[in-house]
């Protein structure tokens, strides 16, 4: 193939379960998922109508709408060539470990363990946020509905009920997975389309276009605009994440070589276009901006909602919204659920005897599922005591996730003409595209790790780097410890890997 983005349709579709083999795993999981439902599942994570929404009163503060507009037209550009670069990796490597089997293969067992312990961190810290949020806005909607006073024990209670039920649905099986997620794509993109619409015709007033792509605002307390702006681009940032869930569902997606890398490419443009949409429908139809940034229900756009269309109009947009996010949190759980079990089939975690089975019923790793929801569970406790704790848990997802997209991409770029591409490929473009990516992930790894607001005190300080510290002292101390009990196979087929599979399907 001599050109880039993508693979030939009349190409012979490889034999995935064959491939897998020869990566060194015997296929265990059900291969139910096709190209959508695969696509689906990166965009129910990336979720615009869950990231946009919950961070929007961030970006109020950091920027405001210039910042907020402008930087997701220029991040999403630069989110792209990262996801280009690492469908590429995917293609090669399509299993559910993703990212740390890809810098294993292509930089040593070292690169692979950081990496998985990075991503790991990345996902179970998604889970947690997406499905926090959910509960805040659900609290929202109650207190617009009946008065109700989410308290800090109250949302915990709700979010505790949405990890069981995202739990609850992720046992029954890939198939109903993907029914979910491709469900959500559409629920997304109309929920997307009425609230906008809504927006632009209810209202009889709305800001200029002067105003939604030229005004800077600045609470953060930091008197440097440049400062301002670059922290100001992590909403955006912030939102484009999670898109390696369908190199997590490769082992459950027909034609994986291809549908997945695919998957990651369509997640992201996709999702650029409807949130640009969304946040310039918000930003329009904002009637009181101090009033939004002081919001008494504590979610700035569903003041933008309650201004513009009256308290049942904005309950109606709102159960949009918390749709979207229960969905988002489905699909991080299925994500997370798919590394923790390739981890543990590897040896990486502690009890992955456990973690690593099977149900023979549905082809699901069940603990694996329940572990990925308790970890997050226990993640977001903080949060009882501390509204920081929050930000911090968004920090844990971002600043473990973000740079573990980069490392596979970094190894392919070292290893040259040794990578052995894929039926996806960027052709003439993979390295200029990959060092864009590696780049571009360097930049906002640092600006995760900016304190966001000043003075700088206990309450308002940015927990990221601490957050990175902590993962990366732990992860070199069990690498000591487990270090010769993690591999991961260069090929399936011996007597002693069979028999280890037959005890892990239960």
């Amino acid at each position: 193939m001599s050109t880039a983005w993508s693979s030939s349709d009349s190409a012979p579709q490889r034999d995935e379960e064959h491939r897998l083999r020869e990566l060194g795993y015997q296929p265990v999981l059900a291969r139910r998922m096709g190209g959508f439902g695969n696509f689906a599942i990166s965009f129910s994570v990336i979720s615009v109508l869950s990231g946009c929404m919950t961070l929007y009163g961030f970006g109020l503060d950091t920027g405001g709408p210039a910042v907020m507009m402008w930087g997701w037209a220029g991040v999403g550009l630069f989110v792209l060539f990262v996801g280009l670069a690492l469908a590429e990796v995917t293609s090669a490597y399509p299993t559910s470990g993703a990212l740390y089997y890809m810098a294993d293969r292509l930089g040593g067992r070292a690169w692979g363990w950081y990496t998985g312990w990075l991503n790991l961190l990345g996902l179970l810290g998604a889970i947690a946020g997406i499905d926090y949020g959910a509960a805040l806005f659900t609290g929202a909607l109650f207190n617009l509905q009946w008065g109700f006073d989410p308290t800090p024990e109250s949302t915990m209670v709700i979010f505790v009920c949405i990890l069981l039920l995202h739990a609850v649905l992720n046992l029954f099986g890939v198939r109903l997975v993907s029914v979910l997620n491709s469900i959500s794509v559409w629920w997304h993109l109309a929920g997307v389309a009425i609230i906008v619409g809504a927006l632009t015709l209810v209202p009889s007033h709305h800001q200029s276009p002067e105003f939604v792509f030229t005004e800077f605002v600045n609470d953060t307390g930091w008197s440097n605009p440049l400062y301002v702006a670059a922290i100001g681009l992590l909403l955006a940032q912030y939102t484009f994440s999670g898109y390696d869930a369908s190199a997590h569902l490769s082992e459950e997606t027909s034609n994986a070589s291809v549908m997945a890398a695919r998957g990651i490419v369509r997640a992201i443009w996709v999702s650029w276009v409807a949130g640009f949409v969304l946040l310039a429908g918000l930003t329009f139809a904002i009637q009181d901006y101090a009033g939004t940034q002081k919001s008494g229900t504590g979610v700035p756009p569903a003041q933008i909602l309650i201004d513009a269309l009256g308290t049942g109009g904005a309950t109606a947009m709102l159960l949009i919204v918390i749709v979207a996010q229960l969905f988002c949190g489905n699909a991080e759980v299925a994500a997370a659920s798919r590394m923790v079990f390739a981890f543990s089939r590897d040896g990486a975690l502690p009890g992955s005897r456990l973690w690593r089975r099977v149900s023979a019923r549905t082809q699901t790793p069940v603990l694996a599922v329940w572990l990925s929801v308790g970890v997050a569970g226990l993640l977001a406790l903080p949060s009882l005591y501390s509204e920081t704790a929050y930000g911090a848990v968004t920090a844990i997802n971002v600043i473990g996730i973000t740079p573990a997209y980069a490392i596979p991409v970094f190894l392919r770029l070292r290893a040259g003409d040794r990578f052995q591409r894929g039926p996806w490929h960027l052709g003439r473009w993979s390295k200029p595209v990959g060092w864009v990516a590696v780049s571009w992930v360097a930049l906002v790894t640092v600006l995760f790790c900016l304190p966001q607001s000043s003075p700088v005190t206990v309450d308002s300080m940015n927990y990221a780097s601490i957050a990175l510290a902590v993962v990366l002292i732990l992860a070199t101390i069990w690498w000591f410890v487990a270090r010769r009990s993690y591999h991961t196979p260069s090929a399936y087929g011996t007597a002693r890997e069979e028999a280890e599979i037959a005890e892990d399907i239960v």
